[in-house]
């Protein structure tokens, strides 16, 4: 069986925007993975999104067209993938997305986290806070 891995949206934006701060981190990791790497539905929207926000894209944001173009790209590699939700997708976020702090982040990491889990595989991320939480984060430790 092989390995899946589910970059969050921020690897994604690493992977098509050279411009990027962690565009070698994340081609480096890319360059070095093994197995399937996927999207899921909120990765996709989030992708396509932030490809089209002049704020992200240093005043070069995509068009819609040319964002569906550079997501259609990344599937030229053979082990980039679309994952479903699996069924049990939302019973593992109401376990995760539990606490009395209030925090908006929790929701949309909960749900990658789930769908990760749900499907078999790893959250790869650049943020070291879901580290803690079972995700792959390619930066090391702060010093």
């Amino acid at each position: 069986m092989t390995s899946l891995s589910l970059p969050d949206i921020n690897v994604w934006l690493a992977l098509a925007a050279h411009e990027h701060i962690h565009s070698d981190v994340a081609r480096h990791w890319w360059s070095t993975a093994d197995g399937r790497i996927a999207f899921c539905r909120h990765s996709q929207l989030g992708l396509l999104r932030l490809l089209s926000t002049a704020s992200v894209m240093n005043n070069k944001a995509l068009s819609i067209d040319e964002a569906w173009h550079v997501y259609e790209g990344l599937f030229a590699d053979d082990r980039v993938a679309f994952v479903a939700e699996q069924a049990n997708a939302d019973s593992i976020f109401r376990a995760r997305a539990r606490g009395t702090e209030i925090s908006p982040k929790v929701w949309a990491d909960s749900w990658l986290l789930s769908i990760a889990e749900a499907a078999g595989g790893t959250l790869v991320t650049l943020d070291r806070a879901l580290a803690a939480k079972g995700a792959h984060c390619l930066l090391g430790p702060r010093v």
